[in-house]
């Protein structure tokens, strides 16, 4: 029953789309959709490389401190709400 969408569909569904949403948001909601999707992409690489750096090739010494701060940023390249943020420290003992 719902075989493949030729031209004539296709051009339907294009003149739909446009009378719901009219001629002057489309190229609004075009763009936002671009920029949702270099921002899903732009995440997806920092957990890729996150993911690559938090596994160490040699083990951590025991004497060695970690670093005391690190800066989380909110949106990728959103530097003014960028703030350190001190790493809690673990307090147990073996």
């Amino acid at each position: 029953m719902f075989g493949r969408l030729g031209a004539p569909e296709i051009i339907l569904i294009l003149v739909v789309i446009i009378l719901l949403f009219g001629a002057k948001k489309l190229p609004d909601m075009a763009r936002s959709l671009g920029k949702s999707a270099r921002i899903l992409k732009s995440e997806a690489k920092a957990m890729k490389e996150e993911g690559k750096a938090s596994a160490p090739a040699d083990p951590p010494n025991p004497g060695e401190q970690p670093p005391a701060q690190r800066t989380i940023q909110a949106a990728p390249g959103d530097v003014t709400s960028s703030r350190p943020v001190s790493e809690p420290t673990d307090t147990t003992k073996r």
